[in-house]
Formats: C-alpha cells, sequence, structure tokens
C-alpha cells in the first residue's frame, strides 16, 4: 500500500516546511524587477490561492497577472512555454504535471499527487515530499499562504486559506481541520480574523433557514428528513421549534440560541440512532465550524463553508476574476455579481441531480457510475458526484463515478468515495490516475476524491480498468 502518511507533523517536518515556503520566497524576491504569473485552479482551493498568491507579491512590491486552467494539459502547457513567464507561481497545481512544465522557469505550491515522471529540481512546497496526506494535511491555499507569509505576507489571508481548505474538504474526514491546517487555523485566530466553534456542521449555517439546511443535510443524511422540505417542517415542529423570528424573518442556524440548537442536534442523533445508524454517524453531526467574524452575519462569506461555494460559482463557470476581487475584498459590485452567479450555480445543482435521479446510477460489483452527458457543465460534475453519493440512489459502500462531456470535445471523468473506504485502502487519485493512462487520458487528485479527462468513446474501458484497480486496494 506504499508509505503511512502522517496526520499530524511534528517539529522536524514544521521545520522543513518552513525551510521550503522560505526557499521559494527567495526565488520570488530575485524577481523584483520581472513579472510573476501566477497561475491557478479553477475551484475555491485554486481561487483562494490565487489570492493569497497576489496579496503577498502587491504587498512585496512585484507586478504580477494571474492566469486560471481547469488542469495543466499538454496544450495549455505548451501555450505557456510559449509565453515564456519571468517566472510563473503554480498554486493549487503544478505538482501533477512536472513533466509537462520542464522548461518553464517555476515555483510549485500544491497538495495534489506528484508527477513521478517529472524532474524536482525547482521550489516545490507539497505537503506529500513531507509525507502528510494532501487530502487533510493543508490544501493549495494553505501551501500557497505559507510561501506567501515567507514571502511577508498578512496573517489576515490565514482566513482566506482557511475557506479554500474547507472548500477543498479537507476538514470532513475527522470533522476538523488537522496536520498543517492548524498553522492557519492559529494565524487566523491570532490575526483576529477566524472564530473556531464547535457547532453542527451541516451546510448552510449562515444562509439557509432551519428547515431548508436540514432538508439538504446529507453528511449524514436524516432518515425520514433529508430531501423533503414537507418533513424537515415537521420534523421541526413536532420538537415545538419556531422557524421564525418576531418580525418573519426565516431563522437560520446562526441565529439560534445554544438550548435551542442542542435540542435540535439531540432530535437528529435519536433518529440516526433508532434507524440502525451507528455512534460514528452520529459523531459527524458535531465538529468545528469556521466563522469569519469580520464578515457580516448571516451571509454566505461568514461561514467558511458558505464562502467557498460562493467562489465555485464563479470560477466553475468562467469567472474567476470575479472569486479572485471577492478574496481580495471587494464587497461591492464583484460580491454581487458573485451572488447571481451563486444562485445560478444552485440551480444548476438541483438540476444536475434531477439529472442523475433521472438517468439512473448504475452498478458495478466495485463501484457505481452515471452518465451526463452535456446536461451537467464539466467543471461541477464532481461537486453533483459528491452530492449524489450522500443521497438515496447512491451506495455509499462503493465509490460513485461520474461522466460529462466537455467543451474541448473530451469526458471529463469525477469520482468520490466516503471516507470509511479510504480507511481501507482506496486511493482513488491513483486508481483514477492508471484507468486513464490505459485509455490515453490523463488523471488525478486526492485518494477519496479524484478526476480524469479521456477521450469520447472510451468510458466502459476505462470503468473496467478503473474497477480492477479499485478491486485490488480495497481487497488488500
Amino acid at each position: 500500500m506504499g508509505a503511512q502518511l502522517l496526520v499530524e507533523p511534528g517539529a522536524d517536518v514544521l521545520d522543513r516546511v518552513w525551510a521550503k515556503a522560505r526557499e521559494i520566497a527567495d526565488v520570488l524576491r530575485s524577481h523584483k524587477e520581472d513579472t510573476v504569473t501566477v497561475v491557478s485552479h479553477i475551484d475555491a482551493d485554486g481561487l483562494t490561492a490565487s489570492a493569497i498568491a497576489v496579496a503577498a507579491l502587491d504587498k512585496a512590491g512585484i507586478d504580477y497577472d494571474v492566469d486560471f486552467m481547469k488542469s495543466v494539459r499538454p496544450d495549455l502547457a505548451q501555450g505557456l512555454m510559449d509565453r515564456n513567464p519571468d517566472v510563473a507561481w503554480f498554486s493549487d497545481l503544478g505538482s501533477g504535471a512536472s513533466s509537462l512544465l520542464e522548461k518553464v522557469n517555476k515555483v510549485v505550491t500544491d497538495h495534489h499527487k506528484i508527477d513521478p515522471k517529472g524532474a524536482h529540481d525547482y521550489p516545490h512546497l507539497n505537503c506529500q515530499l513531507f509525507g502528510l496526506d494532501g487530502a487533510t494535511a493543508i490544501s493549495g491555499s494553505g501551501t500557497t499562504y505559507l510561501a506567501a507569509s515567507a514571502l511577508g505576507g498578512s496573517k489576515e489571508m490565514a482566513s482566506v486559506a482557511i475557506v479554500g481548505a474547507v472548500g477543498d474538504l479537507q476538514d470532513t474526514g475527522s470533522g476538523r481541520l488537522e496536520g498543517l491546517n492548524r498553522v492557519l487555523v492559529d494565524h487566523g485566530r491570532e490575526a483576529g480574523v477566524l472564530d473556531v466553534r464547535t457547532d453542527l456542521r451541516y451546510f448552510g449555517r449562515e444562509t439557509r433557514p432551519v428547515y431548508k439546511m436540514l432538508q439538504y443535510a446529507n453528511d449524514p443524511l436524516i432518515p425520514g428528513v433529508s430531501g423533503r422540505e414537507d418533513l424537515a417542517h415537521k420534523f421541526l415542529a413536532e420538537l415545538g421549534f419556531t422557524p421564525k423570528t418576531a418580525d418573519g424573518t426565516w431563522k437560520s442556524w446562526s441565529m439560534l440560541a445554544r438550548e435551542e440548537k442542542r435540542e435540535v442536534v439531540s432530535a437528529i442523533a435519536h433518529v440516526l440512532l433508532d434507524k440502525g445508524f451507528g455512534s460514528r454517524h452520529v459523531q459527524r453531526l458535531v465538529g468545528e465550524v469556521y466563522v469569519l467574524p469580520r464578515e457580516e452575519p448571516n451571509t454566505e462569506l461568514r461561514d467558511a463553508k458558505e464562502f467557498a461555494t460562493l467562489l465555485n460559482s464563479t470560477a466553475r463557470y468562467g469567472h474567476p476574476d470575479i472569486g479572485l476581487a471577492v478574496c481580495l475584498g471587494d464587497r461591492g459590485p464583484a460580491l454581487k455579481r458573485a451572488r447571481s452567479l451563486l444562485a445560478d450555480h444552485r440551480r444548476n445543482l438541483v438540476e444536475g441531480l434531477q439529472l442523475i435521479a433521472d438517468v439512473g446510477i448504475t452498478e458495478r460489483d466495485w463501484l457505481q457510475w452515471f452518465h451526463a452527458q452535456g446536461g451537467i457543465r464539466d467543471t461541477i460534475v464532481g461537486i453533483v458526484c459528491g452530492m449524489a453519493l450522500g443521497k438515496e440512489g447512491a451506495r455509499r459502500d462503493i465509490p460513485l463515478v461520474g461522466f460529462a462531456r466537455t467543451p474541448e470535445g473530451e469526458v471529463k471523468v469525477s469520482a468520490r468515495a466516503m471516507r470509511d473506504l479510504v480507511d481501507r485502502g482506496l486511493d482513488l487519485a491513483a486508481a483514477m490516475r492508471e484507468a486513464a493512462a490505459h485509455v490515453g487520458g490523463v488523471g488525478g487528485g486526492h485518494r477519496p476524491a479524484a478526476g480524469a479527462t479521456i477521450p469520447v468513446g472510451k468510458e466502459d474501458e476505462f470503468l473496467d480498468a478503473l474497477e480492477l484497480v479499485v478491486q485490488k486496494q480495497l481487497q488488500r
């Protein structure tokens, strides 16, 4: 199974990580008379990473420009080489494409699986180089924050890095951020830009009415409540819960008193136990939540999870500049536009889940899959796949694989799995990479969540190869 990945880094690992961060900062300082091209991924982690990078460069007086990529494909890598930047700073990208970028003068701050074919003689900060798990120890925004800190960046950007980490689902396994992420948590607290609280971890704590939050609850799913608005209302009514304030405003979770919260959590726990869910599922109800106290209460920016979703609704729809501006503090036109995009994003997610319900999920022995064709954007099929895995109709004991057509005429593949499968030996990043290579594509990611791009018409062959790898991993 390979080397066991560490969860909590020791002092010696921290020292080596900071030494690498300082090495990257020194390289960037040596280009003070040049322009640094920041290259980032088009998700919440990539957006926050790019914001952290440009804020630090700006503070250091270094010129920069910004580029965003869905992935480092050969044609995009060639385009970057043709531009011949003075130096490229890959943030939340780059580690998995070293062999494509050997001719680019670069530094890399990433957390994804590392390209075994590429040379690694450049300044490269990736937690996996230190035996840490890139799915839980730190995200791309986090490694970028460490390098930015060494460059003289502000601790106030730690909250932005936390948004990236939560958007990357770094906290889902244990219900808290761990590993190198604790450095970011500490810095955020010290700067007064982050509050860490123990609370119910369902999405929508700030902006959704409580009944709506329970209706969409999926980790863990609430039997007899999740998925049905009327049943969510009934569940709360039976508790004697008052859903609105005196002025008629729907109550969000963050508006509730401690006793109200305790009563609702206790009732959910009883439902789970009565329906045969084990204590492990009950324990997942409550954990750390990350609040940005300088943001307005009851808005998407107040809660790290909701902030991350807002960012995904910009970059994944071709507007990363909007998300970048919000990360850098624009609370005017950029935020207004981002909220409009968020409304569209939510509709697309609902429609995507309905499409999966319509086309159905096909089960194989070791995995399950659906094909959205052109019905779900390739940039959000992974999000929809993860949401579908937590809903009725999908098995949770095998990975879920989703296919969608790309504008470039290829097929995007996303795979998601529950954490207990990872504990049993599942590594979707390795499996997707191997299966994609088998059909002439490319893949990678993290152990519980990974993606690939493959040629059209190769889906069945890809599934055969992927299932064989998954079977071997889980039977070890």
